[in-house]
């Protein structure tokens, strides 16, 4: 059974914090969402080591490397560009469009 699409309270470009597993504490920005697993990439985060095979037919050098994998989207949260907190999103309409809102310090998140 495939999951279906479902809504995220992150998007690409935002600064969130990781709330929980080996990278707890840790921040950065949002590489890439996606929304049928549920999860997100972080710049900087969750990064595990590799083995490459080398392939000298295809000019592919063999050595370890950095791969940053996605983590689900439960384990960060938002942090508030003026408070700089994790933070929950709420969402309201301000000026006829809809924003989404820090609980902590009320201020708009998206610029």
């Amino acid at each position: 059974m495939a999951k279906t699409n479902k809504k995220l309270h992150t998007k690409v470009g935002d600064r969130v914090i990781v709330v929980s597993g080996k990278d707890k504490g840790k921040q950065g920005n949002v590489k890439d969402v996606d929304l049928t697993k549920g999860t997100v990439l972080v710049d900087g985060v969750n990064v595990v080591t590799k083995a490459q095979k080398a392939n000298p037919m295809a000019g592919v050098q063999g050595g370890l490397n950095k791969v940053a994998k996605p983590l689900d989207a439960s384990k960060v949260m938002v942090c508030c560009p003026s408070c700089d907190k994790a933070t929950r999103v709420a969402h309201e309409v301000r000026d006829g469009k809809k924003v989404r809102v820090c609980k902590k310090c009320g201020e708009t998140i998206d610029v």
